[in-house]
C-alpha cells in the first residue's frame, strides 16, 4: 500500500483499491485571514472512495477528486463501499463537546489487509470508551499532532499508545508551507518511538510497519516544500 501526503490531513491511499481522505480545494480565503496555506493544489487525482472527516474548507473539497468515487461526508455509521465496510465514528473538533469547532468524524476501514484509522481534526482530550471500541484494531494511524484546533504533543502521544498501531503517520502540523499550527517535535518527544523521516511525500507502508509494542512513526516530507 502506498500513502501519499498532499498536506494538512489530505492523503491518498493506493493498493488494491484507492481511498482519498480530506481533500482541500481553493485555500485563498486563508490568506485573507493572514494564514499561510501553500501546499500545491490537488490536481489530476482519482480515487474509488473519498472520505470527509468534517466540513471545513481544508478537508471537504470532494470536487477535486476524479474517478466518480463513492463519497462519505462527515457522518457516523457503517457504510458499504468499494473497499468494503467503512466505519464513521462521531467525535469532536475541540475539547468542549464540539461547541467551538463542531463535529469531527473518525474513519476506520481495511485496505490491503491492514486496518486504517484516520482521526480527522480530533480535538477531544481523549477517546471515550465507546469510540475506542468502535475504532477497533489499528495497523496504520493518521493522527493530528499540531495542536491549536486539534490535539497535539502529549495527548496525541497518549492516544497513539491507547490505539497501539504498528505505523503512525502524523498530520495537521506546522511545515514551511503552513504557519498556524505547531511543529511535530513535541509529539515526537512525548511518544519516544522510532521515527523514519521520508525524503518524499509518499511511502510504502509495508516497508515501515513496526509492532504494536514498538510502532514506527513515518514523518513524510511536506509536498511542495
Amino acid at each position: 500500500m502506498r500513502v501519499r501526503w498532499f498536506g494538512q490531513s489530505s492523503f491518498l491511499l493506493s493498493g488494491e483499491r484507492s481511498v482519498f481522505i480530506d481533500p482541500f480545494g481553493d485555500m485563498s480565503l486563508f490568506a485573507s485571514r493572514g494564514l499561510q496555506f501553500d501546499y500545491p493544489p490537488i490536481d489530476g487525482i482519482e480515487a474509488e472512495v473519498v472520505l470527509v472527516t468534517h466540513e471545513h474548507a481544508d478537508h471537504n473539497a470532494v470536487e477535486v477528486i476524479g474517478g466518480a468515487p463513492a463519497v462519505f461526508r462527515a457522518r457516523a455509521g457503517r457504510f458499504e463501499s468499494p473497499v468494503g465496510e467503512v466505519v464513521g465514528i462521531s467525535s469532536e473538533h475541540d475539547d468542549v463537546a464540539g461547541t467551538t469547532r463542531g463535529p469531527n468524524t473518525i474513519f476506520s476501514f481495511a485496505l490491503d489487509g491492514l486496518r486504517i484509522a484516520h482521526l480527522g481534526d480530533f480535538g477531544q482530550p481523549s477517546l471515550r470508551a465507546e469510540q475506542r471500541e468502535a475504532i477497533g484494531e489499528v495497523d496504520v494511524l493518521f493522527v493530528p499532532v499540531g495542536g491549536g484546533p486539534t490535539i497535539g504533543g502529549a495527548p496525541a502521544a497518549q492516544l497513539v499508545r491507547e490505539l497501539a498501531p504498528r505505523l503512525v503517520v502524523p498530520m495537521h502540523y506546522r511545515t514551511p508551507l503552513v504557519n498556524f499550527l505547531e511543529p511535530p517535535d513535541e509529539f515526537l518527544d512525548a511518544l519516544g518511538a522510532r521515527v523514519e523521516r521520508a525524503d518524499e511525500s509518499e511511502i510504502l507502508v509495508e516497508e515501515l510497519l513496526g509492532s504494536r509494542e514498538e510502532p514506527t512513526v513515518a514523518l513524510l516530507a511536506a509536498p511542495g516544500a
